[in-house]
């Protein structure tokens, strides 16, 4: 049922923009060879330079009903779901529900519960048919928990599903451990779109140890050839700034000591957000907020030792470049 929406939905999407190649042709008018155009407005299609009508009963193929957001079109659409990386058949196959009530809302005879029961089993069996599907389904299970614990955005959830078929397409996986992959994609995929996160955070929720997890992220990224810089220790000042609720000149002047920082090459070997978190360490006393140490590396993840060395950097360097 899922597989002919999807497909249905395919086709109108290929129906609706139909007519935007069309009024781009360049077919000539029958009458003074000029360019034809398509007025959508009004249904008709009519030459640019004379204004001959040649057609004004056009069929209007879109959708019925009028949406205004996103949200409310979502909700007027009668097709499937999207295409997601984020399930093993990318959300194609049918699921039996788990409710064990009829169209009407009318609660199953134990008769039927039984056979729906059996039905749920063979349908997940032939979901998940062979070794590769399993992988996948475990994977990206994974991948979803963690997110959902990390509160990591929709889009960078698409990106670590890409990154964990494409090891599994590669053949990555045998001799490592599916949990090690699938947070390492995770945390690549969150350094892809500019939102790294730590990878002690990500150890606080995943089921491997921090060593394994940068393993397996340093073969994915060599074998998939990933080339991701160097994480940007202003991409971590803000969710910092945020869950340590410092004021914005605090956050202001941490970016500040960063810049300087970076000016003065002091960034070279350095932990970036050991480099965060010590700037706004120092900020926050400049502006004599006075958070302590310990509160600060509850909440970017980084040792006592850390914060202070590189805080005392920072202001000697940003004492010299004034």
């Amino acid at each position: 049922m899922n597989e002919s929406t999807i497909e249905f939905s395919d086709r109108s999407t290929e129906i609706e923009h139909e007519p935007a190649s069309e009024t781009n042709t360049s077919t000539s008018c029958s009458e003074c060879g000029g360019q034809i155009i398509r007025d959508e407005n009004h249904g008709e299609t009519a030459c640019e330079d004379c204004g001959l009508i040649l057609n004004d009963e056009e069929l209007d193929h879109g959708p019925e009903w009028r949406a205004f957001f996103s949200e409310e079109r979502n909700e007027k659409s009668r097709v499937g779901a999207p295409i997601t990386q984020l399930l093993h058949d990318k959300g194609l196959s049918t699921t039996i529900g788990w409710q064990n009530k009829d169209v009407y809302g009318n609660a199953l005879s134990s008769r039927q519960r039984q056979k729906m029961s059996r039905l749920r089993t063979w349908d997940e069996r032939f979901r998940t048919k062979d070794a590769h599907e399993r992988n996948l389904k475990q994977a990206f299970g994974e991948i979803n928990r963690m997110a959902s614990a990390l509160d990591v955005p929709e889009p960078i959830r698409e990106t670590a599903g890409i990154l964990y078929r494409r090891a599994v397409e590669e053949n990555l996986l045998p001799g490592r451990a599916i949990e090690a992959m699938a947070t390492a994609s995770l945390y690549a995929a969150a350094r892809q779109h500019g939102t790294p996160r730590t990878l002690v955070e990500f150890a606080t929720v995943s089921r491997v140890e921090k060593l394994r997890t940068q393993r397996a992220y340093r073969y994915l990224s060599h074998e998939l050839d990933l080339q991701i810089a160097p994480a940007d220790p202003l991409q971590y000042v803000r969710q910092f700034a945020s869950e340590l609720d410092v004021s914005d000149e605090a956050e202001r002047l941490a970016r500040e000591l960063l810049d300087v920082a970076e000016a003065q090459n002091v960034y070279s070997g350095k932990s970036r957000a050991g480099l965060a978190a010590a700037a706004l360490y120092a900020a926050t006393h400049l502006t004599n907020e006075g958070l302590t140490q310990a509160t600060v590396s509850d909440v970017a993840h980084v040792s006592h030792v850390t914060i202070r060395n590189r805080y005392q950097e920072l202001l000697d360097v940003y004492e010299r470049w004034d």
